[in-house]
């Protein structure tokens, strides 16, 4: 249950990093509100997770997850660069969040 809370934080991460660009500066009101939202539902999950998980994998599988999400939606929503040495980057980042899901031990 751990793995999945995590996973849900982590994609929450996404929403509420995606969301900050919506919010104009926490000017706009529903975007602030959703946005807010993710952060304190993302910070609830993960803090579930790190009941059973190792803080740092948690952390580390939390921060990739948002991470990549993060960039992968800001070359589809906004135009961000697809250059292949940063697409090599990010590959880089899921080969080390998927490692710690194989060797990172909790439950």
């Amino acid at each position: 249950m751990a793995w999945l809370y995590l996973l849900l934080a982590g994609l929450l991460e996404v929403g509420w990093a995606v969301g900050l660009k919506y919010t104009d500066g926490f000017r706009r009101l529903w975007p602030s509100v959703g946005t807010g939202a993710a952060i304190v539902a993302s910070l609830a999950l993960l803090s579930q997770a790190v009941k059973t998980l190792p803080l740092g994998t948690a952390y580390t599988v939390w921060t990739g997850i948002g991470a990549v999400g993060t960039v992968l939606l800001g070359i589809l929503l906004f135009g961000e660069s697809r250059d292949p040495l940063r697409l090599l980057c990010i590959a880089l980042i899921v080969a080390g969040v998927v490692g710690l899901r194989l060797v990172g031990g909790g439950h």
